[in-house]
């Protein structure tokens, strides 16, 4: 195992924020991992602790036949910010931004430098827009915030790589997985291995986040250019590994488990691994996904479990306003699976108490909130 360490600008005087990324094995191909890049999303991260631990021993064994990257705090920012006792890891106190959105549009970047560039051959076409990735990325001018020195690190690491997976979790969750609905096929038996409830699927959700800053170059970059060879040669999906409470150690080493027989699926890992459940949920459009929403302040009580199959008009949650009495009951608007629930237990405004997976689309524009 190698460990690289790479310092964050702007990190206050006398201290000093650093990115570690731990290197594995060798070989063409390259998958990256990182964990908690919502630094207070913590069951990635215990999961990363499981696959480095996998990881030293394979590498041992003489069983990795790529590289496999891995970054357990991809968050050293936030994993600081405690506001009276409480973690703070989803939005930056610096600036209020939210850590996975707005990284770099690498295809905007790219697109002026590759024309007349690229030709018929697939293989030649990765290996020069990789390369110009790394090389536009060095090129920006100096980081104006910690903030975006991060994001830069982040993608630079991982733009090169084959596959990318971005570990997270929601408040209350069960397992899911956002990709695009280019990658779902191969992303299949990722989902059968972790035992997904759900897969939402959307080629730009809004937000530019990590995991389609790393995947959606490619898909722009071929539709841009039609006459070229470019394959979709990053494939990248976001695992919401439950929710936040959910960092058990037996769950953190069935699920480091399933990752490394999906890395064995990718040809990253020799030896006999288990072959991937055949049964698998369906994936759904991210379109189709209803954030429920209260009327009004009060009380939240839920109505039905986690992963609970709802038609349209069956009862969510309520809210009851302790003074004035006034009492609302939020119905189910799609059918689908109850796959989120909202953490408070206090309704606000704007703040979303459950999310439902439906296979119709209900929304448009920019579909992830921050």
């Amino acid at each position: 195992m190698e460990s690289i360490r790479h310092s964050l600008p702007w990190s206050p005087s006398g201290s000093d924020h650093h990115l570690t990324v731990l290197r594995f094995g060798s070989g063409p191909r390259k998958a990256y991992i990182q964990a908690s890049l919502h630094a207070d999303e913590l069951p990635g991260m215990r999961v990363a602790v499981e696959l480095k631990r996998r990881l030293a021993e394979l590498e041992k064994q003489g069983r990795l036949t790529g590289v496999v990257e891995l970054v357990p705090v991809a968050n050293p920012i936030g994993l600081g910010q405690m506001f009276q006792a409480t973690h703070q890891g989803r939005f930056d106190f610096a600036s209020g931004a939210n850590f996975n959105r707005d990284f770099v549009d690498l295809a905007a970047l790219l697109a002026p430098q590759l024309e007349g560039r690229l030709g018929r051959d697939g293989e030649a076409n990765m290996r020069l827009i990789r390369s110009a990735m790394l090389t536009a990325l060095d090129q920006l001018p100096p980081a104006k915030s910690a903030l975006e020195g991060l994001r830069r690190l982040l993608l630079r690491q991982a733009c090169d790589a084959d596959l990318v997976l971005d570990l997270h979790c929601d408040f209350e969750s069960i397992l899911l997985l956002y990709a695009q609905p280019q990658h779902w096929p191969r992303l299949r038996p990722l989902a059968a291995r972790l035992g997904a409830g759900a897969v939402l699927l959307a080629e730009d959700s809004g937000g530019q986040s990590f995991d389609e800053a790393c995947a959606g170059p490619w898909l722009k970059l071929a539709a841009q250019f039609p006459d070229a060879a470019i394959p979709a040669a990053c494939l990248a999906s976001t695992i919401e590994l439950r929710g936040m409470a959910d960092t058990e150690a037996p769950q953190a080493r069935d699920d480091a488990e399933a990752i490394l027989g999906f890395l064995a699926d990718q040809g990253l890992l020799a030896g006999d691994w288990p072959a991937a459940p055949a049964t698998c949920c369906e994936a759904t459009p991210f379109a189709g996904a209803q954030y429920a929403y209260a009327p009004h302040p009060g009380v939240v009580s839920y109505l039905q479990p986690l992963g609970a199959w709802v038609e349209p008009g069956d009862a969510l949650f309520e809210v009851i306003d302790p003074l004035s009495d006034r009492h609302s009951v939020i119905l189910a608007e799609t059918r689908g699976v109850l796959y989120a629930r909202e953490r408070l237990r206090y309704a606000q405004p704007g703040l979303w108490l459950a999310k439902v997976a439906g296979a119709q689309p209900i929304r448009q524009g920019r579909l992830l909130t921050d």
